[in-house]
């Protein structure tokens, strides 16, 4: 039967009940062969074959096991056995699965020495195994490719295999496929290097550097902040072995990204980095990279380099990285999935990412779980990341794990992706080496996420003028005894005889002499001819927020994208909504309708991949749009399947990415800047839902869409459209914030748009991709306006039209007679209009401001130039008075007055929330903010 169940193990055929379904087929077989079907009768045979020479122990492992419980009887008749062995085989082997599913629970893993309590149902007794079955042959499902052995051996390979220096954490994946995969690799191999001593000295020299750094900052650099990676210096071969296996793997990039703990360890010993550079970081006088203005402290500096690997060169990147830990993970999954996409199909093993974690921000940062969610989905998949948590056991300095988290381990919410951890002892380097390679194996093989757990601790406080012991009196103390874990491996090598004492000073002084002389330490870094990516961005650079564009059209181009848009797969329909939605557009095409928003838009992001821009799209619901006036994914009634007519313009054009996103902002809008940091040439739009949504990602708005550049000298052209506009909606669904992009505004480091009619917004995309200028472009994009019968625009403004930042009075207004000038931003403008047509208000004229940063002073100046006789200025906006642009903007407007002229404000009062929740409430508001701009407060009609 053991035959049995090896032929078929992996068969479907087995799984559950069918078990009992074979066993009878097989006994059928046994007692006549010719009643059973000849492709099974073949595959008996084969068995008996081999029977003659092995007899059968059965395993009753894994799927058979149900079967040894529920019918032993007739197992041990099939089997010879009598029905008391197969009950201990079967108990025998709950205890081998059940060290598989909680013997990490136990493992001796813990560098401090934590006290382990062992459950009941790891205890032979548990399961009815006494002292006499201990010398006992059990089939032992050949652990470390032995089939039968002892109980005693059983369980002390099994305790080697789970409860020492690794607790394997896989049990918990339902792909069967994948979680044998670790199984037998845990179960088939011992960790270890005792046969490759030259890998071991190797694996000295890295933690002789790991320490080494560590040592030289702390008595070259007193006291100053560096963020120690001391007590995780295991850290340092499992970036080193990750990157040559990479290379192995025939890996071409390898981006990483990290928080400060450990990151100038890792920038010298693996990226490396001059140690002169570094030491001039500390000592202030490093000159800054081009177009940084700020700069950043060196703890959240990136760095790239080329490494030789067996497989060729690989380019390694560190990603920028604020305090804000965990952040970096999305925005490093955005440029791996950029980096994947420029190498075309079948790529995904050609770039690797890896994300380094502390142990407490693992557990305790939404971004994680959003990054984690992201993993597998079409829009966001990276084909798997190497997760690598430095556990210090604690979170801050006067943290205790509980209350940093509710979970067992630091690592449990990794277990909603259900991918495997591998929870290792850091003093334990070569059982560090062997996770590793195991996880990178996991990753290219299976294409999912994988998470190292280093569990180590760290010798000094949260940084080095901390004082842990203050808070952590009886950790500290048994740190300050505990030692470092190169002097641990370095007397196990010595003792081993595999080098002697000497061998260990030396390497030690080696290193220590390379620093003083301001060597690299690294591996050898190679020239960067091999990685020319990074040249694409030079265009930009230094280049002017006001350099030309040409975004026109021509008509037939239009028509030809149009066209092409309208032709949809046979037996393809549409709900009837959309059909009318797209027979208007075939009457916008011809000139016999209006344009809207949607037409213009949709030709926007069709010309550009005609011309060869590829565009990437995301947001929670931007193939429809939330407000239903995109359409660029359509939806067949009949079967359901979907339908991008921008991917079919043309057998030439280029790459068109539209995806629903998942419900997240952070995530989504961090890995959106990762990707368009890394791809210039692309144009990248993140849609929010509503855009008061975007506050949900403020700490990727903050630190890296706003200062990236200031900080790191890193550029990018992410569009982020934003829906906003006052339509009686509540506080929630209005703002978009304005006000606090354009708080963020200096050194031309974003641009802030409002455009108001379809034809600005056709010209505003293009803009951002045609000209020679990246910088993240924020558009405050409309609601209501999007079907507003004012808010149109012809043919004519696509073909012959551009972008204005400015857009001066539209009527047939007399600029001599006007007296009063209306500045306003966005949809307040047609109410105005409205307004101020239908009371024939011809002394006033009314200026849109489309561009709010950078402020386009010239062609403002120009405006106002054209009214003489002007007396009054009103700033009009439809958002409370300290919200939106009024204080952010005023300065401007003031700047460039030739007149001595007054601007008065005319908007709601100043309010906590951005705007009332009773819809007749906000008609009542938004037509005395009307009449206020239009009249002044106390004049003109009640």
């Amino acid at each position: 039967m053991s035959n049995l169940l090896k032929l078929f193990r992996d068969s479907s055929a087995l799984y559950g009940n069918n078990a009992v379904y074979i066993e009878d087929l097989y006994e059928q077989y046994l007692e006549n062969p010719d009643s059973v079907p000849e492709s099974w009768r073949e595959k008996f045979s084969k068995i008996q074959d081999k029977s003659k020479v092995d007899i059968p122990h059965s395993p009753i492992v894994e799927r058979f096991e149900q079967l040894a419980i529920s019918s032993p009887g007739r197992l041990a008749k099939l089997q010879g056995f009598t029905e008391e062995s197969v009950k201990k085989q079967s108990a025998v082997a709950r205890l081998i699965n059940h060290y598989r599913v909680r013997g990490h629970q136990i493992a001796a893993n813990n560098p401090l020495n934590k006290d382990i309590q062992i459950p009941s149902d790891l205890e032979p007794a548990y399961y009815g195994l006494a002292e006499p079955d201990m010398d006992t042959l059990f089939d032992a499902g050949t652990l470390y490719g032995v089939d039968r052995l002892p109980l005693r051996e059983i369980i002390k390979t099994l305790k080697e295999i789970y409860c020492g220096s690794i607790g394997a954490e896989y049990m918990h994946i339902v792909d069967t496929e994948s979680k044998r995969w670790i199984k037998n690799k845990l179960e088939s191999s011992k960790p270890g290097l005792a046969d490759n001593p030259e890998k071991q000295q190797w694996l000295l020299k890295q933690l002789t550097s790991a320490e080494g750094i560590e040592k030289h900052l702390h008595r070259k650099y007193v006291g100053q902040k560096r963020f120690s990676l001391e007590g995780g210096e295991s850290l340092i071969p499992i970036l080193d072995e990750l990157i040559q296996r990479s290379g192995e793997n025939n890996a071409k990039e390898v981006v990483i990204g990290m928080a400060h703990r450990g990151r100038l360890n890792v920038l010298v010993n693996i990226l490396g980095k001059s140690p002169a550079a570094l030491f001039g970081e500390f000592e202030g006088t490093h000159v800054s990279s081009p177009g940084v203005l700020t700069g950043d402290v060196k703890y959240h500096l990136g760095f790239s380099s080329n490494i030789a690997t067996p497989g060729g060169p690989i380019h390694i990147t560190l990603a920028f990285n604020p305090s804000h830990l965990e952040i970096i993970n999305p925005v490093v999954e955005g440029s791996v999935k950029a980096r994947q996409d420029r190498r075309g199909k079948g790529s995904i093993d050609t770039v690797i990412p890896v994300l380094i974690h502390g142990d407490a921000a693992f557990a305790g940062q939404g971004i994680v779980m959003e990054t984690l969610n992201m993993s597998e989905t079409r829009a966001f998949s990276t084909g798997g990341t190497v997760h690598i948590v430095i556990n210090n056991q604690i979170g801050f300095t006067t943290s205790h794990p509980f209350d940093a988290r509710s979970t067992l381990y630091c690592t449990d919410v990794a277990n909603m992706i259900q991918a495997p951890v591998f929870h290792v002892n850091g003093d334990d380097p070569e059982a560090v080496l062997y996770v590793t390679q195991m996880a990178l194996d996991y990753r290219m093989q299976f294409h999912k996420d994988v998470v190292i757990d280093l569990i180590c601790y760290r010798r000094l406080g949260h940084n080095e003028a901390d004082e842990p012991s203050t808070t952590q009196p009886m950790m500290y103390k048994q740190i300050k005894h505990h030692s470092s874990t190169r002097q641990l491996y370095a007397q196990k090598l010595i003792e081993a005889g595999i080098i002697s004492e000497q061998d260990a000073q030396a390497m030690e002084t080696d290193y220590q002499q390379k620093l003083d002389q301001q060597q690299v330490v690294s591996r050898p870094i190679l020239g960067s001819e091999m990685y020319s990516y990074s040249q694409q961005w030079d265009i930009f650079l230094h280049s002017d927020w006001d350099s030309p564009a040409d975004t026109r059209v021509a008509l037939e181009r239009i028509r030809y994208c149009n066209d092409k848009m309208q032709c949809l797969p046979a037996g393809f329909e549409m709900h009837p909504r959309v059909a009318k939605v797209m027979e208007n557009r075939n009457k916008m095409a011809a000139g016999a309708l209006p344009l809207d928003w949607g037409f213009a838009e949709n030709l926007a992001y069709a010309t550009l991949l005609l011309e060869n821009h590829e565009v990437r799209l995301t947001g929670q619901d931007v193939g429809r749009g939330t407000f239903s006036h995109r359409h660029a994914i359509l939806h067949n009634q009949i079967n359901g399947e979907s339908y991008i007519p921008l991917q079919h313009l043309d057998k030439n054009q280029a790459r068109a990415q539209i995806f629903d996103s998942l419900l997240s902002e952070a995530g989504v809008l961090g890995f959106e800047y990762g990707y368009s940091s890394t791809e210039p040439n692309k144009l990248v739009v993140w849609e929010a839902q509503f855009g008061d949504f975007a506050n949900g990602a403020q700490v990727v708005i903050d630190q890296f869409i706003s200062s990236g550049e200031t900080k790191w000298g890193r550029l990018s052209g992410l569009v982020m459209l934003l829906p906003h506009g006052f339509e009686g909606q509540g506080p929630e669904h209005s703002s978009a914030r304005l006000e606090r992009f354009l708080q963020l505004c200096a050194d031309h480091n974003i641009q802030v748009c409002y455009p108001t009619t379809p034809a600005q917004i056709f010209h505003l995309l293009r803009r951002q991709l045609i000209r020679q200028y990246r910088k993240p472009l924020i558009v405050m994009s409309p609601k209501s306006l999007l079907r507003h019968k004012l808010a149109v625009s012809t043919l004519e403004d696509l073909t012959n039209g551009r972008f204005l930042t400015v857009i001066g009075e539209q009527d047939d207004i007399k600029p001599a007679e006007v007296s009063r000038l209306i500045l306003c931003a966005g949809k307040i403008y047609y109410d105005l209009l409205e307004v101020r047509r239908q009371d024939e208000l011809k002394h006033i004229a009314i200026v849109r401001i489309e561009q709010l940063y950078p402020f386009p002073d010239k062609l403002f100046r120009k405006e106002l130039k054209k009214y003489p006789n002007l007396e009054s200025i009103v700033w009009c906006q439809e958002e409370p008075k300290n919200q939106g642009a009024w204080y952010q903007s005023k300065h401007h407007f003031y700047n460039n007055l030739e007149k001595d002229i007054t601007i008065t404000y005319a908007g709601r009062a100043p309010s906590a929330a951005p705007a009332v929740g009773n819809f007749r409430t906000h008609i009542k508001e938004q037509r005395a903010v009307v009449h206020a701009a239009l009249y002044g407060q106390n004049k003109g009609k009640q």
